[in-house]
């Protein structure tokens, strides 16, 4: 939850903001809407901030909100105790008699459910019971303890509430109703009169009070009425029938003519997609300290992964007669940052697995070689990163062959084999203290099927652990016609693995557990 650095956002530069809905709850939504308009709009006060926080940890939290990443790495950002709603804490319980009381200012009414936590683990549910003295009781299937924290998980009356909440078109109407004239109703150059000329009354005549009364129903249409005029001159009279049919058409045109769609066709240029020229014959390894070892390295681009950034590079690497290129991930501080660019001295670029590393080169003079991870799948994406300076790129790991194949060109590479990173990780995955932790660099997690995806450990530049999971499988192949050769040697011997990059049965002998990825049986290997 951004919450109120929300305004660092908007000082930035930001000028849109999307709030979640998809797989959440509509009171969940609501409420979300209703604590960033009451951040925005700049007049609420501290209890009414706190008022619109409390409605949304009610609806979903699961277990108070963290700002994520973007205003640094919260050291609460994974939660172990409880996965799902957490809802907000209302009180402690106090077994009295053999009932569970719960004192709290707090107002409960039938329908409202609670989470039980016990040493922050959770224990068990319950319902409210009854009002009693300065709180309430609640009932559970499970025993539970004094001191256990309740915590309010469905808010029945502040549901119900954020579910009433709609949003509605503001429509001005005038309305005319004069003996001896058709009646007219207007608003926002919409005009609908009636069918009849409105004739004298007999007796009880039409009142200002019952046409609003008829126009303030909208027929179930999101409209908030205001009458700029309402006019009714004589002794009118029409039935009742008649002006109801009149207020439904009247609707119905303004309706229309807010929801009517602009359905002239556009002029416009259709993209071409660009010529992608030229072959590659280059190798381009990724290795780390412990894969590159001690020996001479033979590629014609390496990519070095830091055990931590800022650490010195390895002589192996620095004196190598390759291009040289630092590995830029996904997620790093400003301190990772300036740990890269003290590498700049001793390299050519930075390998970019975020678009962050576009910019990132620019500024720095380095040569941008863009990753996998951007996820390059189409000409257009390339030919624009290609302008924006890029020396290299990868094109995605993800796409079949004889598609990669079209992407290629004398900058393009294509991973052909060794280890497939599938995932980053800015938290610890393991339950461990940092003092009990052996920091090591790889684990390996190990799914329902026993299969297990090695983990790497490396360090930011203030030493904060991170993790990057590879699949249980390593890639086999050879790589396609004409594009470079990218070879990830993270967890491998970066030569052996180089020395048998020909050959897919040497790589299943030295891999084990491998994937043909995208290349298997097709024409274009």
């Amino acid at each position: 939850c951004v919450g109120e650095d929300i305004q660092k956002l908007i000082d930035a530069g930001v000028v849109s903001f999307k709030i979640e809905g998809r797989m959440r709850r509509k009171e969940y939504v609501s409420a979300a809407v209703s604590y960033y308009r009451t951040l925005l709009d700049g007049q609420a006060n501290d209890k009414a901030k706190a008022a619109a926080l409390s409605a949304l940890k009610r609806t979903y939290n699961r277990g108070n909100y963290t700002k994520g990443l973007a205003f640094g790495q919260d050291k609460r950002f994974l939660s172990r105790a409880v996965q799902g709603h957490l809802g907000e804490k209302v009180g402690v319980v106090k077994v009295i008699s053999g009932k569970f009381f719960v004192e709290s200012p707090m107002l409960p009414v039938s329908g409202d459910a609670f989470k039980i936590l016990r040493n922050g683990k959770e224990v068990g549910g319950a319902v409210f019971a009854k009002k009693e003295g300065r709180g309430f009781i609640i009932s559970s299937k499970t025993r539970l303890l004094n001191g256990d924290n309740v915590f309010i998980t469905t808010d029945s009356s502040l549901n119900d509430s954020l579910n009433a909440i709609t949003k509605k078109a503001a429509v001005r109407i005038q309305l005319s109703f004069i003996e001896g004239e058709r009646a007219v109703a207007c608003s926002q150059g919409v005009c609908v009169r009636s069918e009849a000329v409105l004739q004298q009354a007999n007796s009880s005549a039409l009142t200002v009070e019952e046409v609003k009364n008829c126009f303030l129903k909208t027929d179930g249409l999101p409209f908030e009425i205001d009458f700029a005029s309402v006019d009714v001159q004589g002794k009118v009279f029409i039935a009742k029938s008649q002006l109801n049919a009149l207020r439904r058409a009247f609707y119905q045109e303004i309706y229309q003519s807010l929801t009517k769609l602009d359905r002239e066709q556009v002029e416009y240029t259709p993209l071409q997609a660009p010529c992608l020229k030229g072959n590659n014959s280059k190798t381009a390894v990724i290795l780390s300290r412990s894969s590159l070892g001690n020996q001479a390295v033979h590629a014609d681009v390496c990519i070095y992964k830091p055990d931590r950034y800022g650490e010195t590079l390895p002589d192996e690497f620095i004196d190598g007669s390759f291009e040289k290129y630092v590995y830029f991930p996904a997620f790093l501080t400003e301190n990772d940052l300036q740990a890269v660019l003290s590498y700049a001295p001793f390299i050519d670029g930075i390998y970019a697995e975020s678009y962050a590393g576009i910019a990132f080169a620019k500024e720095n003079g380095l040569k941008l070689f863009a990753g996998t991870g951007l996820h390059l799948t189409n000409a257009l994406s390339i030919a624009k990163l290609l302008e924006a300076g890029a020396t290299y790129y990868a094109i995605s790991k993800e796409l079949e062959t004889h598609v990669q194949s079209a992407l290629c060109g004398d900058n393009a590479f294509v991973l052909s084999s060794g280890d497939i990173k599938v995932m980053d990780l800015c938290y610890c995955p393991f339950e461990k203290t940092c003092h009990r932790c052996d920091k090591r660099e790889w684990y390996a997690l190990t799914d329902e099927n026993a299969r297990k995806f090695p983990v790497r450990r490396y360090q930011g530049a203030l030493g904060e652990c991170r993790f990057e999971v590879y699949n249980c499988a390593a890639l086999v192949g050879k790589g396609v016609k004409n594009v470079g050769k990218l070879i990830d040697a993270t967890r491998w011997n970066a030569q052996s693995v180089l020395d048998i990059q020909d050959s897919e049965e040497q790589q299943k002998a030295l891999y084990e557990k491998y994937t043909m990825g995208h290349h298997k049986n097709n024409p274009l290997l």
